[in-house]
């Protein structure tokens, strides 16, 4: 099987623009209606009528779900582990058979999970299109891996015995997802799950619960059998830890923040009475990143580097650079010419929701004290939560400069070398992604040693990895360096069994 990546949309073309606009028109007509969750495989309406709200306009309803008990979440568990005896027993290619036809269903819905991505998640047009595109390669690469992964290991041969070492499923999972790629990361974490043999309940985000109940309904579609993927909307604080602490739970894949990621895997690691495992975690939850500018760079390249990193989505990816590190030498001149491209290109889009925008204006706050406020800092919630791309210069040892903001604000520091910059860039506790302007090929060998990230670039932006491209996950407390896309994340919802028989 060979893998591609799918083509993305140029959605300047003018043969996307009506097909665009009828996808925001279905969209508008189904603002009113209640959406249920997957349980079991059938969609039940549970508890209430919980809105969910456009983060460019918070008055503005894209519609409602409604939300699952504890006593749910049991049915869920039961489903799962139920469905998992049998499910677990599917062949490889009855497994990518219902991964190929999932496949087709998002080219079909592509228009309408952009149109839905947009309103829900606050992207612009582009940045959608790049997460469904994102949906599709997650499919195609897994189930490719899947194929690699079905040799088993290799074994020595001897005669008089024959042997095998083949990868078996493991059981129920729960994947919690983020609301920054809602659909993308909910879609590979499940995929990732069920491609393996495993069952699931998703808990995804309360921020953006209707891309999710999407993406439930394309998977019900495609002839998976009840209770393989079951997917439940609820407060992450109740249905995710009831779920987490469960003993019928076998593995958890999460994806947030790092405060929660850790309340998980301090969860899992306890063990109720009737659990027969150890529950794996599987955990990406954030970073702190840096992109060094050294005297050899290009720094028009690099600006244009930094500004994208930093802004694109309202720096609300994990990648995001949120410091720029500048050599002395260069730094003026490259601080100058950063500014110039942020004004010139790159305007104020919504953070997701008040609780984010208050957040990151705290953070703001704090930036005025600690350092020199040097672009942005203003923000409007008249009618969206629009908070103005914002550059600080602070020292290394500020607060800004230091923990996770996750939004629009940079902080730039100076660094007397290069060894002083690395030192920086590695003073934090996350190591997700990182890069380096610079023509020096020495600098650049020692990065790649001592830049301790798990996705190091080299002029060019940190952001916007692509599946079997740029493979994806981070150290230290930003995750447990599971890298998606490839054939070793597959591996953690898997377990060897070694068979010898005596012939």
């Amino acid at each position: 099987m060979l893998f591609r990546n799918e083509d993305r949309f140029d959605l300047t073309a003018p043969e996307h623009s009506a097909k665009l606009q009828a996808a925001f028109d279905r969209l508008k007509n189904d603002k009113d209606k209640k959406h249920p969750y997957l349980l079991d495989g059938e969609f039940v309406f549970g508890e209430g009528a919980v809105p969910s709200y456009n983060p460019a306009n918070h008055k503005e309803i894209i519609g409602y779900v409604t939300s699952a008990s504890i006593k749910d979440a049991d049915r869920a568990i039961k489903a799962a582990s139920k469905a998992f005896e049998t499910y677990r027993l599917t062949t490889i290619k009855q497994r990518i058979g219902y991964i190929n036809l999932l496949v087709e269903k998002l080219l079909e819905a592509r228009y309408d999970l952009i149109a839905l991505i947009v309103e829900e998640c606050g992207k612009n047009l582009v940045e959608a299109d790049w997460e469904v595109c994102e949906t599709i390669d997650f499919c195609r690469s897994y189930a490719m891996h899947m194929l690699e992964i079905e040799q088993g290991v290799k074994l020595l041969d001897e005669e008089g015995e024959a042997r095998s070492c083949t990868y078996q499923p493991i059981g129920v999972g729960l994947v919690i997802s983020p609301w920054n790629f809602p659909l993308a990361l909910l879609a590979g974490m499940i995929i990732a799950a069920v491609i393996t043999g495993n069952t699931v309940i998703a808990k995804p985000s309360v921020e953006t619960p209707i891309v999710a109940f999407k993406f439930a309904e394309l998977m019900n579609e495609c002839g998976f059998p009840k209770g393989v993927c079951n997917l439940l909307h609820g407060s992450g604080s109740v249905i995710g830890q009831h779920l987490a602490a469960h003993p019928e739970t076998r593995f958890i894949n999460f994806t947030g923040s790092k405060d929660v990621g850790l309340r998980i895997n301090e969860t899992a690691g306890a063990t109720p009475q009737g659990q027969k495992w150890i529950k794996r975690v599987v955990a990406e939850m954030g970073g702190k990143n840096a992109i060094i500018i050294d005297k050899t760079a290009d720094l028009e390249l690099a600006a244009e580097g930094i500004a994208t990193s930093a802004y694109g989505y309202q720096g609300q990816k994990c990648s995001a650079c949120s410091r720029a590190i500048i050599l002395d030498e260069v730094y003026d001149d490259a601080l100058r010419i950063i500014l110039d491209e942020i004004k010139s290109k790159h305007k104020a889009g919504p953070v997701i929701n008040r609780g984010a925008y208050n957040f990151i204006n705290s953070y703001i706050e704090t930036g005025k004290k600690e350092g020199t406020l040097l672009l942005g800092g203003g923000s409007d919630d008249s009618i969206g939560f629009f908070i103005e791309p914002t550059v600080f210069e602070t020292g290394r040892d500020a607060v800004i400069a230091h923990e996770e903001i996750f939004g629009p604000v940079l902080t730039v520091i100076k660094a007397k070398d290069f060894a002083e910059a690395l030192e920086i860039a590695n003073d934090t506790e996350y190591g997700l992604t990182g890069g380096v302007y610079s023509k020096n090929e020495d600098n650049l060998t020692l990065a790649e040693s001592h830049f301790n990230v798990g996705n190091l670039y080299f002029n060019r932006k940190i952001t916007g990895a692509e599946v079997m491209r740029h493979p994806f996950a981070g150290y230290n407390l930003s995750g447990t360096a599971a890298k998606t896309g490839t054939r070793d994340y597959l591996i953690n919802f898997l377990q060897l069994k070694t068979i010898t028989r005596k012939v």
